[in-house]
């Protein structure tokens, strides 16, 4: 990991094409501007983390669901297989 000391209105670039530069320094926060292609997906963190949750949190019900409908399907072709 580098590690960068800017002051407000000082930037840095990443490779040719994507610049980051401080436009304010508040008491707790740091306010960056970014510059990068269109193809550069740009996200903050915890909007990445969140997505990655529900993600999986859609995978676990997908999985719950599935387990009811495989249980239901038993139950239903076991009654099905005792009526006469």
């Amino acid at each position: 990991m580098l590690i960068l000391q800017r002051k407000k209105n000082e930037a840095i670039r990443i490779g040719d094409d994507i610049r980051i530069m401080v436009t304010d320094v508040g008491s707790d926060s740091v306010r960056l501007a970014i510059e990068a292609p269109a193809q550069v997906r740009v996200l903050r963190e915890e909007l990445m983390e969140a997505a990655a949750e529900n993600r999986r949190s859609a995978d676990v019900s997908r999985r719950g669901l599935e387990k009811l409908l495989h249980m239901m399907n038993q139950q239903g072709q076991e009654g099905a297989s005792g009526e006469k």
